[in-house]
């Protein structure tokens, strides 16, 4: 139930189509502040009636560590689920998600969720393998972003691997740190999933690997190991 204005919350790269099912499980449940930062918000015209949402610009490519860190001063919260679909792999998905965690500890935000993609910290499992042919500067990117976040910064992270994003209704139940029994995921599924944990401790310092499966998402992150 909603029942005031509890967190600011920044969505990095939130124009997408993770990111607005995301802005959207928010307004649906909260009456948190959501700011949306995107590299072109005249085109973000979705959230223009959503109530407790802001549009901001957001350039990957030339935003110095310091201006990032002003933007995010006073927030209690970041996702970064931006994704440059293999177009800037080194200005989106590594560097410019690295800049917004230096940026993080420097404005005093603790609280980063990352949305990253399937088996990015095993890269004996897609290097060289054919089902990752046109991904592997994507993954390398993720790679590097999802190292950083875990090894040489203090922030209390989750980072979010899901298998392939298909446009199916989502189900409500998933399959987290299990051997991949499906290679998908419903976008409104990995939407749930990142929005539930936001506040679970039980997510707090993980990286979690998710596809499609047989469990309520808040009982699959309830017991996550």
């Amino acid at each position: 139930m909603k029942e005031g204005i509890t967190m600011k919350i920044m969505i990095i790269g939130g124009s997408g189509r993770v990111g607005t099912a995301l802005t959207e499980d928010f307004v649906k449940n909260t009456n948190d502040e959501i700011t949306v930062a995107v590299g072109h918000p005249e085109k973000a015209t979705q959230f223009k009636d959503l109530p407790n949402v802001n549009v901001i610009k957001f350039d990957f490519a030339n935003l110095k560590i310091e201006q990032i860190t002003a933007m995010l001063k006073g927030y209690d919260a970041i996702y970064f689920v931006a994704g440059s679909r293999g177009k800037s792999p080194v200005q989106v998905d590594s560097f410019g998600a690295i800049k917004t965690m230096i940026a993080a500890q420097k404005a005093g935000v603790s609280r980063y969720i990352m949305l990253s993609s399937f088996g990015a910290l095993q890269p004996d499992q897609w290097i060289g393998n054919p089902k990752y042919a046109s991904l592997q500067a994507y993954q390398a990117a993720k790679f590097m972003a999802d190292h950083y976040l875990i090894h040489d910064t203090d922030l209390n992270y989750t980072i979010l691997q899901p298998s392939s994003l298909t446009e199916k209704t989502g189900t409500g139940k998933v399959a987290l740190n299990e051997d991949e029994k499906s290679t998908e995921n419903p976008i409104p599924d990995v939407a749930e999933v990142l929005f539930q944990i936001l506040n679970n401790k039980n997510t707090y310092k993980k990286v979690i690997l998710m596809h499609s499966g047989a469990t309520p998402i808040k009982s699959a992150l309830d017991n996550l190991k």
